[in-house]
């Protein structure tokens, strides 16, 4: 009789997981579904870096433009350009430019152009908590890596339930650091420059050239 009420309760246990899953599956492919019927996105952005062991708190903004696999991303003071192929990376303090191959083999990397799809593979989820956040209803999904050998946590997914876009990303680290991005505005179908995700060396004349294989 116990071992019937155990079974009973695991049974249960796995049919809830397995509807939250659900829940949570179908949430994240209307974000994608609304995310891909925009010919482009500009988003500004609040990037917050914690860990408290190592006495790190570093707050910052940044904006990125993103049409397809292509962006452009500004943070720390350093621009990032990848034109579907390869990924520019512009430090204008070190007079430097990186040129290499966008890291798309790691799949617990979250790039610009991933962070709207990231979760389509590597992840298991389910729905977390809800907050009211100046009267908007966000809703959050939880993101473990299926490879137990991450350095991911797990990420939580920040869901408006009314525009189904992002409000924030916050990826845990196995060792504290915790990375949150806020978006501050979400622009669509803006007008942008033909050039916009082309690298032009000659604004970058005198700078050391860094190819990387």
């Amino acid at each position: 009789m116990k071992k019937l009420f155990v079974l009973a309760i695991a049974l249960l246990t796995f049919s809830t997981y397995a509807q939250d899953a659900a829940k949570a599956k179908v949430l994240l492919n209307e974000v994608n579904a609304k995310v891909k019927g925009y010919q482009n996105i500009g988003i500004d952005f609040k990037y917050v870096l914690k860990n408290t062991s190592e006495n790190i708190n570093q707050e910052t903004r940044g904006d990125v433009v993103i049409e397809g696999d292509k962006y452009l991303l500004n943070i720390l003071g350093v621009t990032r350009i990848y034109d579907g192929k390869t990924l520019y990376t512009v430090n204008p303090e070190d007079e430097e430019v990186t040129i290499s191959k966008n890291n798309t083999e790691d799949e617990n990397t979250i790039t610009p152009s991933k962070m709207l799809s990231f979760y389509k593979e590597g992840y298991n989820y389910a729905m977390d908590i809800v907050q009211n956040v100046n009267g908007r209803k966000i809703q959050y999904v939880k993101l473990t890596p299926i490879d137990t050998k991450s350095e991911i946590k797990h990420v939580l997914l920040g869901i408006d339930a009314q525009t189904k876009h992002i409000y924030n990303l916050i990826e845990v680290g196995k060792n504290g650091t915790q990375t949150t991005l806020t978006v501050n505005s979400f622009k669509t179908n803006e007008p942008i420059s033909k050039t916009l995700f082309t690298f032009d060396a000659n604004k970058y004349k005198g700078y050391y050239i860094n190819k990387l294989d």
